[in-house]
């Protein structure tokens, strides 16, 4: 099964394409990075896929042929947003109780034993935890949900290494304990060439290169997914540096 299928996708604002006829297969069961400079049109192509945006152009589905943004595929997918979306006067607890409420499947026992693992106060308003406090609150709210597919943009930009590490321990954890598939956007590539499987890059709109991680390194001779993306960026977009 596929968890994302697109063909002939696009987004366009105005007259500015942001995707740009994108078609590409992300088989399920991996840890997908999704990787590009500023403007490559990384966030677009998530939305497009959570079904926060609808195409210009072209189609996508998920799950295995399912609509986007269609009652059956959001019912199975996760989706952090790149600002960690919470709200901050509320406590722990209440954004356990307002995510238990809004969604048809949700494991609350879970949601909470991980929180007291992690050492993070119930009683806590969101907007009083440190940045990878709140990184792991949105992490665990979604990982409750118990999706097929988790969908995270930019989730590790604003936090210190320590906190990057933790949290990406955490998603690679549950892609392998849980069988989630994971479609996760970032610049720290460092990061990435730990936990990701599979590869989508995406320069100035359009789709640039895609396959498995182990494949891809073997056949371009580079030693590292962050030397792969760099050098292939380079030559498909000069004015790419590291």
């Amino acid at each position: 099964m596929n968890v994302v299928e697109a063909s002939g996708l696009g987004k366009r604002y105005g007259r500015t394409w942001a995707l740009r006829d994108c078609t590409l297969t992300i088989p399920a069961g991996r840890v997908t990075a999704l990787v590009g400079p500023n403007g490559a049109g990384k966030s677009t192509l998530l939305n497009l896929a959570v079904g926060l945006t609808v195409p210009s152009a072209g189609a996508v589905t998920v799950l295995g042929g399912r609509r986007a943004g269609s009652p059956a595929a959001l019912d199975g997918i996760a989706f952090v947003a790149q600002d960690t979306p919470l709200y901050k006067n509320l406590r722990v607890t209440d954004m356990i109780y307002l995510t238990r409420g809004l969604n048809r499947r949700f494991d609350q026992p879970y949601a909470e034993a991980r929180l007291h693992e992690l050492g993070i106060p119930l009683k806590r308003r969101a907007g009083k935890l440190s940045g990878g406090q709140q990184a792991q609150l949105a992490l665990t709210l979604a990982l409750a949900r118990r999706p097929r597919l988790l969908v995270l943009d930019e989730p590790v930009a604003m936090l210190d290494p320590v906190a990057r590490h933790d949290f990406m321990a955490t998603v690679l954890a549950a892609a392998s304990a849980d069988g989630v598939s994971v479609l996760l956007s970032s610049h720290v590539l460092t990061e990435l060439e730990r936990v990701a499987s599979y590869l989508v890059l995406l320069a100035r709109g359009e789709v640039r290169l895609t396959g498995e991680v182990t494949d891809l390194l073997a056949s371009h001779g580079q030693a590292s997914l962050e030397d792969l993306a760099m050098t292939y960026l380079r030559q498909t977009t000069p004015e790419v540096t590291r």
